[in-house]
């Protein structure tokens, strides 16, 4: 495993239908004292509240899992990226950045889409 796990929206749903996989891996992660971080533009992807995503819920609010903002520099950077490699999903592009800055391995249910933003990231896919 690489320095820690930077999680897309497709992770996330993986999250909320139990998958084995994403829960393989959230506790590789646990287990290694590895961080996890999702990005904030991936919560509101996928967050509709409710009792449905309790798993979800309990996830975000793990004292092992950080959400990261997309502040004015990093949307900066994201969209100097996007521009760069002909891509417009900036949420996407967040999730490659930030997982670029911290050395981790996305995980995702399409590796195509963080590939296209930067194709030597390591993908776990779900």
């Amino acid at each position: 495993m690489s320095a820690g796990l930077t999680l897309d929206a497709g992770a996330l749903i993986a999250v909320e239908r139990g998958n084995g996989r994403i829960r393989a891996l959230l506790r590789a992660a646990a287990e290694r004292s590895l961080p996890v971080v999702v990005p904030a533009g991936v919560v509101a992807q996928v967050w509709r509240g409710g009792p449905r995503q309790a798993r979800l819920a309990t996830l975000l609010a793990s004292a092992d899992v950080s959400v990261v903002e997309l502040d004015g520099p990093a949307a900066r950077a994201v969209g100097v990226l996007c521009g760069r490699v002909g891509q417009s999903d900036v949420v996407d592009g967040h999730v490659a950045l930030v997982a670029r800055q911290r050395r981790h391995i996305v995980v995702t249910s399409d590796p195509a889409d963080i590939a296209a933003f930067d194709p030597s990231l390591p993908i776990a896919v779900v």
